[in-house]
């Protein structure tokens, strides 16, 4: 099984407050011989409308030498996942977790703007300190 993201227990927490249920730690896909572990599986009921929301959440931390690499990798790793939950999961939406400083920052480049829309990426945005969720863009 592969290392937890350096901010994983600070995600985790965000993602509770917010009043998600985890339901998966990590969120395990199998396929053949093969299994890839998406780092949480939540979902959360909402009672008003008696209708439930089941998500799959990647975190990244971003801390590599290069945010613009770390996104590349970011995005193909959940282009990768998406397609294989599609597959295993239809019902589960997949969004990237990252901090909300790189959301600010690097997310609103104009060199990351096109490719986050043209493939429809959701991402969460949070706050590791305050262990908040700050945003959703779906």
């Amino acid at each position: 099984m592969p290392a937890k993201d350096l901010y994983h227990d600070n995600f985790k927490k965000s993602l509770i407050k917010a009043n998600w249920v985890i339901t998966h730690d990590p969120y395990i896909i199998a396929f053949g011989t093969k299994d890839v572990f998406i780092d949480i599986g939540t979902e959360r009921i909402f009672a008003a409308e008696k209708d439930d929301q089941k998500i799959a959440v990647e975190i990244k931390s971003f801390r590599g030498n290069s945010e613009i690499r770390d996104l590349e990798n970011a995005i193909g790793q959940y282009v990768f996942y998406r397609s294989l939950l599609k597959r295993y999961d239809p019902e589960r939406k997949l969004f990237l977790a990252i901090p909300q400083h790189v959301v600010l920052s690097t997310l609103n480049e104009s060199i990351a703007r096109p490719v986050i829309e043209d493939l429809s990426i959701a991402i969460i945005g949070f706050d590791k300190k305050l262990e908040v969720i700050t945003q959703w863009i779906n």
